[in-house]
């Protein structure tokens, strides 16, 4: 036997410093490098044809938010602290060149997967997107009837002369802008004709023919401008602020400031132009002079701009085109359950963890509200909404429930961005039902996905639990993947009980028993179970951290995986977006590996896994690590405590390690993408239930 040998001094790494600036990613050039990845599904010809579209579409409604959020941000601050450094050490005005470096880059990408791939490969399948002037002329007649009936009534062509301002330009909107010259004066004018948001963007031709909307219409601008000569036309686009305002404190009426601050976004700053055509200085110098934008804000495109658009033709009935249609499964628990006590007594006799949309979320979740909402015995139920549908059956059956004269509380996020005016309606429609609106803490953002029951029963009253990772939309909950747990557990239902009555009441603070809530508990309890399998790791015990995430963004909390890494913890992070770690740093991160995942769904779901010296504990819930999640917002972390369910989710986490399908990989800060002849070699995608079951996805 032989003996072991010590790593000489001399040849050891050297110690790695944690203040390294260069340990730490950009949060924005990372979170680029996801949607590269969600770029890379569009272009992977493994995909089904329209599923590839649709991917597309979605690269490119991403990136017009992420313009319309965080290069915003950047604009505000570099107006406001142009000294402010982020963690990786960049200031202001050097991330804001890099990204608008790598914005140009993506679109440039997504232009030419559209134009050099998807294009080629719809025609060969007998989709053609033409230009007007191409076609036959009994099909440019039709379209031109369509054109005048359908189209030319929407119509507003607006131009500017002494009499006439300079229109205001809507965030995303698509505009024909055209330089015309007065016949009478010989002067050039802009003029600009807003494309219908209300009009298929993608006109049938017939024969599987398409026309773009705005090609439709510039080929009839001589209907819009009798008489006139149009020197040029082209398109533009320009993408506004969508951030509003923190309420705070101060806020009389919440609903009523918000329902301003919406009414207030459409006048946004403008925060990029869009041009298919390079601009003279003169018009140049009329279009950002109106806008107040830059000439580093103008971008110039090939077109067609607006690519979101896409999902009409990523919905044509093309056959073998798109992923297979699935069933959802539902847990033999609830199929069982015959009556509404049958129903209750199940829940209460063990806990129950659901995985969408393997899993029914109408079946499983929006059936437990429902039947609280009918069940004589139930009392009351509490239940907090972030972003729902416009025709949520769930906060359908609560109105219900308060008809039928239960106590019925709803947290209502008003500040979800983007859904802000959908959840004021869902607002003011649950107080005319007289149901208890709340809209938690001010300045505070309400993220966590929970629900309470009480119900009155044979030996007292008992409290029913469900507590999620994703938000209770019954549309999103068919394509983001999602966990939730249904428990009657009595501390973790008297934890769940004091959350909502700090969010409906007035207090400055609260214990909980087995819930880890932020931001009370959240980020301690987090780092005290990490700090617990960095000793073991140093006393020579198995540690081992599985954390399934959308972001690691917090640099605290990327530190403390470092330290992890360092002391010999194995760290497996499954991170679908931003990411500001780096694994594969010697001497640091070599038994850290983060990996992506990008498919069918959107990995939406939040598991964090502790190894504790053979006594596994997981934790489910609404919160990534960020820290706007652990310090600023609302979330609501659950153990899962039964034995099964924590294997069967355990299992579930290790076949999404082992996926060599849909994953992505980076090592010392590079992306790769995995193929289909990595090893090992799956012959496909597999992600399962925490029960066990398994899904073979396309």
């Amino acid at each position: 036997m032989g003996t072991e040998q010590t790593p000489d001094a001399e040849t050891a790494p050297p110690p790695v410093d944690l203040d390294d600036i260069s340990l730490y990613e950009n949060r924005e050039l990372s979170w680029l490098d996801f949607n590269d990845r969600v770029l890379a599904e569009a272009c992977d010809p493994r995909n089904p044809l329209l599923e590839r579209v649709r991917f597309l579409a979605i690269t490119s409604s991403n990136l017009d938010e992420f313009y319309s959020k965080r290069v915003a941000w950047l604009k505000q601050i570099l107006r406001t602290n142009p000294g402010h450094l982020t963690v990786d050490g960049l200031s202001i005005a050097e991330q804001s060149a890099l990204v608008a470096a790598r914005c140009a880059a993506q679109r440039r990408e997504i232009e030419a997967c559209w134009h050099g791939t998807l294009v080629p490969a719809l025609e060969a399948r007998g989709v053609r997107v033409v230009t007007f002037g191409s076609l036959d002329p009994a099909a440019r007649a039709s379209l031109t009837d369509y054109f005048m009936t359908s189209v030319y009534p929407v119509l507003t062509p607006l131009v500017v002369d002494p009499a006439h301002p300079f229109p205001f330009i809507s965030a995303n909107s698509l505009s024909l802008a055209l330089w015309l010259r007065d016949p009478r004066t010989g002067t050039d004018r802009f003029a600009r004709v807003k494309v219908p948001q209300n009009r298929p963007r993608f006109v049938e031709a017939g024969d599987m023919r398409f026309v773009l909307l705005e090609d439709l219409i510039g080929a009839h601008l001589n209907v819009l401008f009798p008489g006139v000569e149009i020197i040029e036309h082209s398109m533009l686009r320009a993408l506004r602020s969508i951030e509003l305002g923190t309420p705070g404190e101060a806020a009389e009426d919440l609903l009523e400031l918000i329902e301003r601050e919406v009414r207030r976004r459409r006048l946004a700053e403008a925060v990029s132009l869009e041009v298919t055509v390079a601009l003279t200085p003169e018009r140049e110098e009329l279009l950002l002079e109106e806008l107040d934008l830059g000439r580093g804000d103008v971008v110039q495109c090939t077109g067609p701009l607006g690519l979101v658009d896409l999902h009409q033709v990523a919905g044509l009935p093309l056959a073998d085109a798109t992923f297979h249609l699935t069933t959802p499964a539902i847990p033999p628990a609830f199929t069982n359950l015959t009556d509404r006590p049958a129903f209750f007594a199940a829940l209460q006799s063990e806990d129950m963890l659901v995985h969408h949309p393997y899993e029914s979320f109408d079946a499983t979740v929006a059936r437990f509200i429902e039947e609280a909402s009918l069940d004589p015995q139930v009392l009351a139920i509490k239940h907090t909404t972030y972003r729902t549908s416009p025709d949520s059956p769930i906060l359908q059956s609560l109105i219900e429930a308060s008809t039928r004269g239960k106590q019925v509380a709803v947290l209502v996020e008003l500040t979800a961005r983007l859904d802000e005016e959908n959840n004021i309606e869902w607002a003011r429609r649950l107080e005319e039902a007289g149901i208890h609106v709340g809209y938690g803490d001010p300045g505070r953002k309400v993220h966590s996905k929970i629900t309470l029951v009480v119900r009155e029963e044979v030996n007292g009253v008992v409290m029913y639990g469900h507590i999620g990772t994703g938000n209770y939309n019954s549309r999103t909950a068919r394509v983001y993947t999602d966990l939730g747990l249904f428990t009657s557990d009595p501390t973790i239902c008297s934890d769940l009980l004091r959350v909502f009555n700090h969010l409906t009441g007035m207090s400055e603070g609260f214990d909980t028993r087995e819930l880890l809530v932020a931001p009370i508990n959240l980020r301690t309890e987090l780092e005290r179970r990490v700090e617990r399998e960095i000793e073991a790791a140093r006393a020579g015990r198995p540690a081992r951290i599985i954390f399934k995430m959308n972001a690691l963004e917090d640099r605290d909390f990327t530190r403390l995986l470092y330290r992890a890494g360092q002391a010999g913890v194995q760290v497996d992070l499954i991170v679908r977006g931003i990411c500001r770690l780096r694994p594969g740093v010697p001497g640091l991160s070599e038994r850290i590996r983060v990996i992506s995942i990008i498919g069918r769904f959107l990995e939406h779901s939040r598991a964090y896994y502790f190894e504790n010296d053979g006594h596994p504990e997981i934790f489910i819930g609404s919160a990534d690590l960020m820290k706007r999640n652990l310090d600023e917002r609302i979330e609501v972390l659950t153990p899962i405590k039964h034995p099964s369910l924590r294997n069967g989710l355990l299992r579930t986490l290790e076949m999404l390690l082992a996926d060599r399908r849909r994953c992505f990989w980076t090592w010392g800060g590079a992306w790769t993408i995995t193929t289909a002849t990595a090893t090992p070699k799956p012959s496909q995608s597999r992600t399962g239930s925490p029960g066990g079951r398994i899904e073979n996805l396309p």
